[in-house]
């Protein structure tokens, strides 16, 4: 065998293998405001991976044998096929692949109510501060913790079932408002309310809009937001696990009666909570 044969050869056993990647994608349907839970197998527990969908980075986190990544839909995003891309490894050998998740029509039912004008626009005085709140929560959403912290299922934060659809498009006066970004369920003053899954408090506090509230980072980009409670429970950096206290249902901020609204965002995108149970709770959680 010549030198340079050897040296071609010296080289090519040196050179990582790179594993195929194997793309799957498991959703409730998909539609605007769909969990999507992508299965990325193939690259091992310490690839370097890299995931775009919906024009975002996404993150990855290991499960058992494969690497799985939460992708949320959003509730305006328009029917068509988008295109996943994952990428493994370094330059110049890194493997690539795509999937195609293609988003079918949904039609978001539609409210026209006639109420006192105070209700719907809210006074000059109170600009500044829902300014400033939408600033935090903007803050809030683009600051996950970095990696997962839930272990568990998600679970619903009280036993009632949801009485308001996800992404209802309200007509107040004759004035098309914000759809609807969670789910409502009509549960009385008091009730207890627990932590969806773990994470960490970024927010437990009285916000104009949605009254008494706690936000969940359950890292990756994933949160759960609980809204118009009567009494908060947790302080903002605590830890809590799956089904601790966090607070009691109310009626504060801009409410008619006493309710939970619960609402998660997955990567910046509105989905309904009841698709990431479907998805991510008990009876999928071990699939």
């Amino acid at each position: 065998m010549t030198r340079v044969a050897v040296m071609a050869l010296f080289a090519l056993t040196l050179a990582p293998a790179v594993e195929p990647i194997q793309l799957s994608a498991r959703a409730r349907s998909f539609r605007p405001g769909e969990v999507v839970v992508l299965t990325i197998a193939g690259p091992d527990a310490s690839a370097a991976l890299r995931i775009r969908a919906f024009d975002r980075d996404v993150a990855a986190y290991r499960d058992g044998d494969a690497w799985r990544a939460i992708v949320g839909v959003d509730l305006d995003i328009k029917p068509g096929t988008y295109r996943v891309m994952v990428e493994s490894g370094a330059e110049p050998s890194a493997e690539r692949r795509s999937y195609d998740l293609t988003i079918v029509p949904r039609v978001f039912r539609t409210r026209r109510l006639t109420v006192n004008e105070g209700f719907v626009t809210p006074p000059s005085s109170e600009l500044s501060r829902i300014e400033r709140e939408s600033a935090l929560l903007a803050a809030t959403w683009a600051s996950s913790a970095p990696s997962r912290l839930w272990r568990t299922a998600f679970i619903r934060p009280v036993p009632q079932a949801a009485n308001s659809a996800f992404g209802t498009r309200s007509i107040f006066n004759g004035e098309r408002r914000n759809s609807h970004g969670g789910a409502d369920f009509l549960s009385p003053a008091g009730t207890p309310i627990q932590a969806t899954n773990a994470g960490r408090i970024a927010i437990a506090r009285n916000l104009y809009f949605s009254g008494n509230t706690v936000i969940i980072d359950h890292g990756l980009g994933l949160f759960s937001m609980l809204a118009h409670l009567s009494r908060i429970d947790v302080q903002e950096g605590e830890s809590v696990t799956a089904n601790q206290l966090i607070g009691l249902v109310g009626a504060t901020g801009r409410v008619t009666g006493p309710h939970l609204h619960w609402a998660v965002r997955a990567g910046n995108a509105r989905v309904d909570p009841l698709s990431l149970l479907a998805v991510l709770g008990s009876a999928a959680f071990a699939r």
